[in-house]
């Protein structure tokens, strides 16, 4: 299976080692002939202003919302959350769109109030969860399944084939999350 990972921002390269580690072949995605070459995508964390920005400037804006609407599988993290989220409630529209939260922008605080803790993963068990300026997900929809809280708020949910994390499992040198991707699709 051939993962592609949103090459524009973000650690990237880290989300390419834990795609490898969890046994598909990730590749960098920055133009339109590489996602249409994806089986799945990743977008990674970053900020999410700047993922719309560069996305539109790569000329993959569109391509990005329609390979997404046709169903392509997703794997976002932190502001690759904030991308596929159906509302972002600090006035932002949405990116893609396509799961049905709402979603608050750096709800967690400033880079200065990043944290760490422990989270129960439902059909992983406990993980280290890295949250970096975090969304925080506020409303999440009937047909969306969150797999993991912090605080009694979801930070992993999941609709059909599209998971997202609040925070960088990237960082942490653990794949799990990355294998539930994988098995998604």
């Amino acid at each position: 299976m051939k993962v592609g990972v949103l090459a524009l921002q973000g650690d990237f390269e880290a989300h390419a080692r834990a795609v490898r580690s969890a046994g598909a072949d990730p590749f960098d995605v920055r133009t339109q002939s590489e996602l249409a070459a994806a089986d799945a995508l990743i977008i990674p964390g970053g900020e999410s202003t700047t993922i719309r920005k560069l996305a539109t400037e790569y000329g993959l804006l569109e391509p990005l919302r329609q390979r997404a609407q046709d169903g392509l599988p997703i794997f976002g993290t932190c502001a690759g959350m904030i991308a596929c989220a159906r509302t972002i409630t600090d006035g932002e529209p949405p990116i893609l769109g396509v799961v049905d939260v709402d979603v608050r922008r750096n709800a967690y605080g400033r880079q200065v109030q990043s944290f760490e803790a422990d989270i129960d993963v439902r059909g992983i068990g406990e993980m280290r969860a890295v949250f970096i300026r975090a969304p925080r997900v506020e409303r999440v929809g009937d047909e969306v399944d969150v797999l993991a809280r912090h605080n009694d708020e979801p930070v992993i949910v999941r609709q059909g084939q599209i998971l997202l994390a609040a925070f960088h499992p990237e960082l942490t040198g653990d794949d799990r999350l990355h294998r539930l991707f994988i098995d998604l699709v």
